[in-house]
Formats: C-alpha cells, sequence, structure tokens
C-alpha cells in the first residue's frame, strides 16, 4: 500500500525531468497511473467482502509511538476506488482539455500528488500520518486550485481555500495529540478497542471539538463553506477530481472513520445532524440564485456534503447505509456534471446558463451524460440516485426525534437540488441553439467519453444494485461499527410514504424548474444580502485583525532598540516580580554571605560612575570608553571572587568590543540626542528596579542548599572520558560542545557584520543627503 500511495508523488517527481514529453500527445498516457492503481485496489473487493482487514504497517519514529500504519477495510476501499477511478477519468480528459497548455506537465504533477496525498489520508491507521496527509492534500489542492496564477481571483481563492483548510488541519493535530494523550495510542484501529473509555473521558467533548473543526472546514460546512465556491476558478478538471470524489469528502471520511470512536453521544449526533442540516437546505436554496454553472454545481456539492454530515448524526444503520449509498450517487453524477460543464466552457468559451441551450444539437454524447446526471442527482427510477434518496427518506423518517423537522428539511434540499440538476444537465442541452453558439464544434471523445462513461454506471447501479451492494456498501457500513447483513438494496421499495415524497419531490421539483428561470435579476438579489455571508463577515473581522496588528506592530516595533530592550525588561520585572511577591517562603540568610570588603566597595563605586557617565555624555567616544570602564570593573570583581578564567575572558571581550565600537562610530555621522532627561529618567527607574530584582533572585539562589551532584559527577568524568584536567575548559568544549559552537558562530556572524559596516563607502551624495537629515534631526531636539 505504501508504494500505491507513493506512485503519486514518485510521478510528480519524474515530470520534473520528463515533463515536455507530456505536454502533446503523449500526455494520456499520465492517466496509466491512476488506472494501474485502481486496477490494484480493485482486486481487494472479494476480500474485503468477506470482511477481511489488511493491514500494513512501516516503522517511521518510534520513540514517538508514530509509524506508516495503514488500514484497507471497506471505507477506505470505497474511497480509493473513487480516488483512483475517477482519477483517471480527469487525467485522460485534461490531456485533451488543456491540450498545447504551457503547463501541463506541472498541473499533471500537481494532480498526481494530490492523488497520492488523498490515497495516504483514506489509508492511514496512524493519527499523525493522517494529519501528514492531511495536510499535503491542502498544499496540493492550493497548487491545483490557483493553476491559472496570473488571474488575481485565482490566487486569492487558493489562498482562502488554504487557510480555511489549513486552521482544519491545526484542528486535526490538536485532536490527534489530544486523542494519544487519552488513549496513549496514535492508532485508530486500537482506539477503536477503547471507545468507552474515550467517551467517558474529562477531554472528550474538546476532543470531538477539535475533529469537528478539521471536518467541518474540509468538507465545507456552514459557514466554512465560502472557500468550496471561490475554488470553482480552478480549471475544470480540478474541479471535478477535488469536489465530487476527493479532497471535500476527506472531511466526511474523517467523520466516518471516528463514528465507532467518538459517535453515539448526544453532542456528537446532535451538532452533526444541526450542521449538516443547516448546511444542505442553506446551499441548496443557493443553486436557485446562480447563473454560473460552476457556481450552481458548488452550492449543490455543499449540499450534498451537509446531506452527507446529516446522515453520519443520524447514527442508524439505514443513515450509514444512505450514506454509503449517496457517497457513490454523488460521485457519479456530480463528475459527471463537472466534466460537461468543463466541455461546455472548453467548446462556447461561456458557463453562463442563461447563454446556453440546444447544444444536442452540436454535442448529443455529452448531452445524454448530461442529463443522465440530472436524472440521478433528481433521484428519479431507474437510477442509483433513486436508490440513494429513498434510503436518505427512510433514514430521516426512522429517526429518533425531530423527525417532522427533519423530513421537511431534507425533502426541501432535495427538491432545490433536483432544480440545480436540471439547470446543469438538461437547461444547456435543450431548447432552440443560440445564434452565437452555431460555431460551436462538436468535442472528441477522450472530452465526452469519461463523463458518459460515469453517467451510464449511474443507471447500471441503479438497474443492478446487486453489483455494489456486497462489494462495496455493506464493507462500508460494517467498518462504520453497524450490522450490514440483514441490509438490501433495491430499485422498488413499494408503495409506501417513502415513495409518496419521491414522486413529491420530483413533480416539485420539476415544476421549480419550469417556473424560476436562472437570471441576473435572481443573482443581485441575493448579492443584497453579501453584508451578512460568513464570508464577508470573516473578512470584516481579517480588516479588524489586520488593522489591530498595524498598531500593536508599529507601537512595539517602531524601529527603536532601546525601546525593544525597554519592552523585554519590563516584561520581565512585571512577571518575576509578580512570582516574587506570592512566593511567601522567600528568606535569605545574610549570616551566610561573605563580608563586603574595601576593593569591593572601591570597584562598585568606580562601576557606578562609569554607569552614569555613559548614559549622560554628550560624547561618543567618552561612552566607549566609560563602558569599557564598566567591563574592567567587572573583570576586577572576578579576580576577587578567584575567577581569573572569567576575568581574562571578560577581559578580552571588553577591549574588543571597545575597539570595534570605535571603529564602527568612526564612520557614522555626528553624535545625536534622541533621548530627552525624562526619558532617561524612567530608563534608569526601570534598569535599576530589574537590577534590584535580578540581585534579590541571586541573593535567593545563594541561600538554597548546595547540590554537589552535577560537580561531582563533572569532576568524576572530565579526565576519564574528556582526558582534561581543567573541569573548567572541560565543560565547556566536551559536555557544551554544541553551546559554545554557537557562541562561537554568533560571534563570526557578528564580526562581519561589523567589518561589512567598516567596509561600507556611502556615495558623496548620499553621505550629504544622510549628514542633512542628521542635522534636521539634531536641531529639531534642540528646540524640543
Amino acid at each position: 500500500m505504501l508504494t500505491a500511495i507513493l506512485t503519486g508523488f514518485l510521478f510528480s517527481i519524474f515530470l520534473v525531468f520528463t515533463g515536455r514529453f507530456f505536454k502533446g500527445k503523449l500526455s494520456i498516457l499520465a492517466s496509466l497511473i491512476p488506472l494501474g492503481l485502481f486496477v490494484y485496489f480493485f482486486q481487494f473487493i472479494p476480500a474485503i467482502a468477506d470482511g477481511n482487514v489488511i493491514m500494513k504497517s512501516y516503522e517511521w519514529i518510534p520513540s514517538f509511538n508514530v509509524d506508516l500504519g495503514f488500514k484497507l477495510d471497506g471505507l477506505s476501499l470505497l474511497f480509493s476506488l473513487m480516488i483512483t477511478g475517477i482519477g483517471f477519468l480527469v487525467f485522460a480528459y485534461t490531456s485533451s482539455y488543456l491540450k498545447g497548455h504551457e503547463y501541463m506537465d506541472r498541473f499533471y504533477g500537481y494532480l498526481a500528488s494530490f492523488m497520492g496525498a488523498m490515497l495516504g489520508l483514506v489509508l492511514s491507521d496512524n493519527m499523525i500520518t493522517l494529519f501528514v496527509f492531511w495536510e499535503l492534500t491542502s498544499i496540493t489542492s492550493f497548487f491545483l486550485i490557483g493553476f491559472n496564477n496570473t488571474n488575481p481571483a485565482s490566487r486569492k481563492s487558493a489562498l482562502t481555500a488554504l487557510g480555511i483548510t489549513g486552521i482544519g488541519g491545526l484542528f486535526l493535530l490538536a485532536g490527534a495529540l489530544l486523542l494519544n494523550n487519552m488513549t496513549g495510542t496514535y492508532s485508530i484501529s486500537e482506539m477503536l478497542t477503547m471507545s468507552e473509555a474515550i467517551k467517558s473521558n474529562e477531554f472528550y467533548f474538546l476532543a470531538v471539538l477539535f475533529l469537528f473543526g478539521a471536518a467541518f472546514t474540509k468538507s465545507a460546512q456552514f459557514p466554512f463553506h465560502f472557500w468550496l465556491p471561490g475554488a470553482m476558478k480552478a480549471p475544470t478538471p480540478v474541479s471535478t477530481y477535488l469536489h465530487s470524489a476527493t479532497m471535500v469528502k476527506a472531511g466526511i471520511y474523517l467523520l466516518m472513520r471516528f463514528t465507532p470512536v467518538l459517535g453515539g453521544e448526544n453532542i456528537w449526533n446532535t451538532t452533526l445532524v444541526i450542521v449538516g442540516g443547516i448546511t444542505m437546505l442553506y446551499s441548496a436554496v443557493h443553486t436557485i440564485f446562480r447563473t454560473d454553472l460552476k457556481g450552481i454545481l458548488a452550492y449543490s456539492t455543499i449540499s450534498a456534503l451537509g446531506i452527507l454530515v446529516f446522515l453520519i448524526g443520524l447514527g442508524t444503520q439505514e443513515a450509514f447505509l444512505a450514506a454509503a449509498v449517496f457517497i457513490i450517487v454523488h460521485a457519479l453524477y456530480k463528475a459527471t456534471l463537472f466534466l460537461v460543464t468543463g466541455i461546455i466552457d472548453h467548446q462556447t468559451h461561456t458557463r453562463d446558463v442563461t447563454r446556453l441551450s440546444g447544444l444536442n444539437k452540436i454535442m448529443l454524447p455529452v448531452g445524454i451524460a448530461g442529463i443522465l446526471a440530472a436524472i440521478s442527482s433528481a433521484g428519479i427510477p431507474p437510477t442509483i440516485g433513486f436508490v440513494g434518496k429513498e434510503l436518505t427518506y427512510e433514514a430521516s423518517y426512522h429517526s429518533e426525534s425531530m423527525v417532522i423537522f427533519l423530513m421537511i428539511a431534507i425533502v426541501l434540499t432535495k427538491i432545490f437540488l433536483l432544480y440545480a440538476g436540471f439547470v446543469a444537465g438538461i437547461k444547456p442541452f435543450t431548447g432552440k441553439l443560440p445564434e452565437e453558439h452555431a460555431n460551436t464544434k462538436a468535442p472528441g471523445f477522450i472530452l465526452w467519453g469519461p463523463p458518459l462513461l460515469l453517467a451510464t454506471l449511474g443507471i447500471v447501479f441503479g438497474v443492478a444494485p446487486f453489483i455494489i451492494e456486497s462489494s462495496l456498501i455493506k464493507p462500508v457500513v460494517e467498518a462504520l461499527g453497524a450490522d450490514a447483513s440483514e441490509m438490501h438494496l433495491a430499485l422498488w421499495h413499494g408503495f409506501n410514504l417513502i415513495f409518496i415524497l419521491s414522486l413529491i419531490t420530483i413533480g416539485v421539483g420539476t415544476a421549480l424548474y419550469f417556473i424560476i428561470k436562472p437570471s441576473e435579476k435572481l443573482e443581485k438579489g441575493i448579492a443584497r444580502l453579501d453584508f451578512i455571508a460568513p464570508e464577508n463577515l470573516l473578512e470584516k473581522f481579517n480588516a479588524l485583525f489586520v488593522g489591530f496588528s498595524n498598531f500593536w506592530t508599529n507601537f512595539f516595533q517602531n524601529g527603536y532598540l532601546r525601546n525593544y530592550i525597554s519592552i523585554i525588561i519590563l516584561f520581565l520585572v512585571v512577571l518575576v516580580g509578580y512570582i516574587m511577591i506570592g512566593n511567601t517562603n522567600f528568606t535569605i540568610d545574610y549570616n551566610s554571605l561573605s563580608k563586603i570588603t574595601v576593593y569591593e566597595i572601591t570597584t562598585t563605586m568606580i562601576l557606578i560612575a562609569g554607569i552614569f557617565y555613559t548614559v549622560f555624555t554628550d560624547s561618543r567616544l567618552a561612552a566607549v570608553a566609560a563602558m569599557g570602564v564598566v567591563g574592567l570593573s567587572i573583570c576586577l570583581i572576578f579576580v576577587f571572587y578567584s575567577a581569573p578564567d572569567l576575568a581574562m575572558t571578560q577581559f578580552s571581550i571588553d577591549t574588543l568590543t571597545v575597539i570595534l565600537f570605535v571603529l564602527v562610530l568612526y564612520k557614522l555621522p555626528k553624535y545625536l540626542k534622541l533621548s530627552d532627561y525624562k526619558t532617561r529618567v524612567r530608563d534608569g527607574i526601570l534598569s535599576t528596579i530589574f537590577g534590584l530584582i535580578i540581585t534579590t533572585l541571586a541573593l535567593q539562589v545563594l541561600a538554597e542548599p548546595v547540590s554537589k551532584e552535577v560537580g561531582n559527577f563533572y569532576a568524576a568524568n572530565s579526565y576519564i572520558e574528556a582526558h582534561g584536567k581543567n573541569v573548567v575548559n572541560v565543560i565547556l568544549v566536551d559536555f557544551r560542545g554544541a553551546d559554545t559552537l554557537i557562541e562561537i558562530s554568533v560571534l563570526s556572524i557578528a564580526a562581519v557584520g561589523v567589518f561589512g559596516l567598516m567596509k561600507l563607502r556611502l556615495k558623496m551624495k548620499d553621505r550629504r543627503r544622510y549628514a542633512d537629515t542628521s542635522l534636521n534631526v539634531e536641531n529639531e531636539n534642540k528646540k524640543k
């Protein structure tokens, strides 16, 4: 399985060196990759149908209990077949749709990487592995959505999609870490055996919240749905692949995979029913107000995803069965309609449904595919869509509570989706052909073959649902923790309430199609409510956040180093001071301290005088010399306390620093007095308080009992292991080698910077302008 997952990524790398061969007639050969993978997964159908689960594990990061664990059961097999099967058709379709495109090889690389990421996602049995592939789908989809990178709208859509799904990725990682904390494992299979323990854990609600955040953002649930219509800026093959069978269903997969682990509780089921119900009805209504074919399909996709979340939330065996069937139903008809829309756009150069009609006269096979897909979308027999719709109604009818509200919501949703399917799949091909499309050419087989095949499968599976019953549907239901032995798919369930609701749906939806015509007037009407749309509300919040960030940055990051240091010290003073005030056990044993000598008092007075002179002098050279006095005073203190090695180091560094300062200051303009007396007093008070806190901390440390374990360790091992007689040197060189190396690196970088400043040679014009600016600043300060 690992090889199957990596195939897409390896093919992308292969294209880096051989991409030029996949820009012409040979481009169709790229479709052999997903076709081969489809055949590979297809062979597992008999074993999975018999109830087997295939597990593979490869060691990755054993110290963190993270491995490359993969699991192939009914759920992952269904998604793998959709990813590779529809992927094969999309790859083949692309060879004609993007024929002659300059970056076709790049597109195939993105598409193959995305396919590999999706396979890794649905096959992963380890939460960290799942997260890695989850993020890879977001990254690769970013490149696919923004493929037309010269278009600002495409770039914005790609960034929006990446931002929303990226936030979901953070939620998933948090959920993975929390579940690991609760169970001690990242293995999803092992979590299945701990379901009751997880549900009784105090962090159960938080874990559910994190997984909801990941699933809702990825699968475009309200109010995170707006990234999906924006993603329609991508080429049609991307829209087909990402929004019918793969990326947008990743969140659905996550919810289905964790239903046996976290499902069954009110917080899980009720939330999914509410969020799914709002999403499916809200988005279905939106399809009425769109005139762009991709826009209609985008909102109908969001609605379909809402239906799946709604069914998972119901949590019954019937609901799981309906969800499993509807996944296939939606993948078949939605992929068909997207491919048909792409053909229409490719041949007529428009997706405006108000300008499209009568195209059956030009592209009959495409029209047949569109009409069949529309019929399946509407749930009209003998399509598999009819089977899925009846199962959905039945699951809603047998729900435990709020049956009437749930039935009204799902029936209204199906009515609007029928309307959307008819507008996208039937309207462009019926009626009179407009003159502007009279010279439109018929597409080739590579374009119309894939959608016609998918639409035909929607009829075949409807007439003979037993083809997918035992091989695909039942294993999915069993993977969700339900008993599927007594479940059977049939086209005819008898004349009952569910069938009557189906007839009402078909009748009302068809009437709606003939009554309401897509128009710009309707689209402009709904646009008036954009000010309360989630996307606009998020943009307003983003604008406020950017404004606050600018204020915060300009206030704290104002370009003055002294302000940065003051803020850092103030923060430490408040934090450490608060901790010290709350520490009631703080004591200082003054008797344990050594007596103060006259040498120490004299040296300290010289040090203080040097500090004051540094702060208040108007001469740079005098300030540097005074700083040297401070450094030499510290050297003497080290000598008094028997640390000659530190004294020599301090002496060397201080001398070097003084020399470098003099060399640098020699190249700078005249001294600028940029701070007034009040500022210096403020900084003096702050530094004094900080010094007192550090002194107090030092005294407290001295009062603590001395532990000699560390010292004894170094003394005992410095000669034996490091072959050094000087313990301090051994610690610096061997035991703290990395730290010393970093310090040397910092000094080297600083030296390079100083050398660069010394070698700086400004042009005469720049020197004069800089000198004039400095003089003006100095004059302003004098006026103040």
